[in-house]
């Protein structure tokens, strides 16, 4: 068995397709475009990367795209501030504080005051009691974009055994969460789990967002398996290369050939990301100015 590549660059880049045709609609809607504004503080080379990638990705939507480079040097006062300033722009629908932030710095102090109608990233206490109670709110971004790769392929989850192996508030547990609204069984695994490769055998899907490269091997999985593989890491550099090669959490090589379908290290997950956090800047967008979100995002 060879398995199916799921092709998340092509997925992502038809989202965002479809994102900026509704947001040109939306801005016929409320004479105004939707607005992101990210904000980051220091200068941590991999986070400007995500930062610029991000404003491309947000005026390519028919979005308005705001930038806050602060000095690493920020105190906690002026990052609220700058927070409290963004809450109350009508001209921006969500914001996103850059993670990690500087070691001085109270990230949850920072995420707590991003109002929750704002909050795009879905990491505030409000928006993530929301998803537990099946409410509406804002959902954060790789997990919805993984569910999203994981119903495209296989339809209906209902009744699938499920196993999550990490269970950060980033991607492991609202990534649980957002499979039992869908109907799956669902089994967090993690460090303390025994036996994890049993665990993991019994599973119709596997989401692996452990931070580990190639921990998850194939005689783990269950032959048709869908797997779906959170993790970026980069290993250390081989023959003289400048940077080490991309893998995911999961042994590529040997899963493709036991799985179903798996995402691919980059090229999976990855681009779902920001396609994602344009879907949710524009959901917040309409719901800011009293309209209903298009039944299609």
């Amino acid at each position: 068995m060879t398995a199916t590549i799921i092709d998340g660059k092509a997925f992502a880049a038809n989202l965002r397709e479809r994102i900026g045709a509704m947001a040109a609609d939306f801005e016929r809607q409320a004479g105004r475009k939707a607005g992101l504004a990210v904000v980051l503080v220091g200068d941590d080379a991999a986070s400007q990367v995500y930062v610029r990638s991000k404003g491309k990705a947000t005026l390519a939507a028919n979005m308005e795209s705001f930038t806050h480079l602060l000095p690493g040097d920020t105190t906690q006062d002026d990052l609220l501030a700058m927070v409290d300033t963004l809450n109350a722009n009508p001209k921006v629908d969500g914001i996103l504080v850059q993670l990690p932030l500087p070691a001085h710095l109270d990230e949850q102090a920072v995420v707590d005051r991003i109002l929750p109608s704002k909050d795009v990233d879905g990491l505030t206490p409000v928006s993530t009691g929301q998803l537990a109670l099946g409410l509406p709110g804002l959902v954060p971004c790789t997990p919805l974009g993984s569910l999203m790769l994981l119903k495209d392929q296989l339809g209906d989850l209902s009744g699938m055994d499920a196993v999550v192996i990490g269970r950060s508030i980033l991607v492991g547990k609202p990534m649980a969460q957002l499979l039992l609204d869908a109907n799956a069984t669902v089994t967090i695994a993690h460090s303390r789990t025994k036996n994890l490769p049993e665990v993991v055998s019994r599973a119709d899907i596997v989401v692996a967002a452990v931070g580990r490269p190639e921990m998850v091997k194939a005689e783990w999985l269950k032959d048709g398996a869908t797997v779906i593989d959170v993790g970026i890491n980069r290993l250390a550099p081989e023959g003289g290369a400048e940077k080490g090669r991309l893998v995911g959490d999961v042994d590529f090589a040997g899963a493709s050939e036991r799985a179903g379908a798996i995402t691919p290290v980059p090229g999976g997950v990855g681009p779902m990301t920001i396609a994602v956090l344009l879907r949710n800047t524009l959901v917040a967008a309409h719901r800011n100015a009293g309209l209903s979100p298009p039944e299609s995002l």
